[in-house]
């Protein structure tokens, strides 16, 4: 199935059988890590893996191969799961559509002419599609969550800081977080927690105690304050989006929350300054090399590395503004217990259109689909998505639950009690 989807850009056949082999053994003999013991998982191709290419989607890159694994690859190793191979991206992780030049695109299982999003597009499009049990992402701007929402899975973007990055292949050290894709939220709980810690190779990390995600899932979330921000995350949405996001936080009132309208600060300024941030940090890791092989660049990575980088001033203004909207979302979250908001403000577009028209606007498919994921990444907070809805042309729509820093459990917890309440997650997409 993979060649009609493009999910996987390397299949790790040998590693896969050994891996199998060794999990059956140690199972029989009564040795058991613990549940990902044995299960199918995908890494995205920012991972390094020891003697297995790591590319980050990027001609630039085809030859690399590391020799150590990243401290994630490592310790779903030692959690004892399968290697099935490295998952497609947009190029050098910067982009929502996973149209990759180098390795071609990645295609939506529930259709084939649709993105899955980005830059995980390999991972939300391999669990859609039910080639892997679990996989991993990336997330800058929305790049576990945006696939997650448009496949119709479930992406975590942990805290900053709370999952290592260290032998990820970066996109922005300021920005970038590491989290799992999967098709339900306790298999997201599950993989945090083999993923969760911190870890010295990681500057970002903190030592804060990694939670049990698991055993509290089923609580129910009766009494829990739910913060729902109208104003920006509600203001220009597709219709279908908003009708099934209404519907959804009728399902979160119905299981004992309280639903609370709240008042973020104005993120509508923000998406830019942050973007030339994050090409500033592109450029210091990759403006050596686009110089001297600006042909070996995809076209949409070339264009935004030609433009240059903000200078000094216009950074530091940058992350100015970046701490002043954390430390106003933090006082939001003293009062309520989480916030609910559309995933993406519109179902996933089709593979090459660059543009897209919703809430009486058109604007490009990357500032549409990070609209409401980005915020959440400049507050450094947790955030979840799952299944929500179907529009009537069979696309997924996905809910996003975001918490208080390193209240990961909490943010599980509210998407397994809606999780468990509906039935998106139980559809597949009709591959035959």
């Amino acid at each position: 199935m993979n060649p009609r989807i493009n999910a996987y850009v390397e299949v790790t056949v040998d590693r896969a059988r050994s891996d199998a082999r060794q999990a059956t053994e140690e199972i029989s003999a009564g040795t058991y890590r613990g549940p990902l013991h044995g299960v199918p998982i995908g890494l995205k191709d920012l991972y390094d893996t020891a003697g297995i290419r790591t590319a980050g989607g990027a001609r630039i890159l085809m030859d690399r191969v590391p020799q150590a694994d990243s401290t994630v690859a490592r310790k779903l190793r030692e959690a004892g799961s399968v290697l099935l191979g490295k998952l497609n991206t947009h190029e050098l992780a910067f982009g929502v559509t996973t149209n990759n030049p180098h390795f071609g695109a990645t295609h939506n299982p529930w259709n084939v002419d649709a993105i899955p999003g980005g830059s995980s597009g390999g991972s939300g499009a391999a669990i859609a599609a039910g080639l892997a049990v679990a996989t991993t992402g990336t997330d800058t701007g929305g790049s576990i969550r945006i696939p997650a929402s448009l496949c119709g899975c479930v992406g975590l973007k942990p805290t900053y800081g709370r999952v290592s990055k260290a032998g990820v292949l970066p996109l922005s050290w300021l920005l970038d977080t590491t989290g799992p894709i999967t098709r339900t939220v306790e298999d997201a709980a599950l993989m945090l927690q083999a993923m969760a810690g911190y870890d010295p190779d990681d500057f970002a990390t903190v030592p804060v105690p990694v939670d049990d995600y698991v055993t509290g899932l089923g609580a129910g979330i009766r009494g829990l304050k739910l913060g729902v921000p109208r104003a920006y995350f509600f203001d220009r949405l597709d219709d279908e989006v908003r009708s099934a996001v209404e519907q959804a936080l009728e399902v979160l009132r119905g299981l004992g929350a309280e639903i609370r309208e709240v008042q973020l600060p104005d993120f509508s300024q923000a998406g830019m300054p942050v973007i030339g941030t994050v090409v500033a940090e592109l450029l210091e890791l990759y403006g050596e090399e686009f110089a001297m092989r600006p042909q070996d660049f995809g076209p949409d990575v070339a264009g935004i590395l030609s433009q240059g980088a903000p200078d000094g001033l216009g950074v530091a203004a940058s992350l100015r503004m970046m701490y002043g909207l954390t430390q106003a979302a933090r006082r939001v979250l003293t009062e309520v217990d989480a916030l609910v908001t559309a995933t993406t403000p519109v179902p996933a577009t089709q593979i090459g259109q660059d543009l897209v028209e919703y809430g009486g606007s058109q604007e490009p498919v990357i500032f549409a689909m990070t609209r409401t994921t980005i915020p959440f990444n400049i507050t450094r907070l947790p955030a979840l998505s799952v299944p929500c809805g179907f529009t009537r042309a069979n696309l997924p729509i996905g809910l996003q639950i975001a918490g208080r820093p390193f209240d990961e459990t909490t943010v599980l917890r509210i998407g397994h009690a809606y999780e468990r309440s509906t039935e998106w997650h139980t559809r597949t997409p009709d591959l035959d």
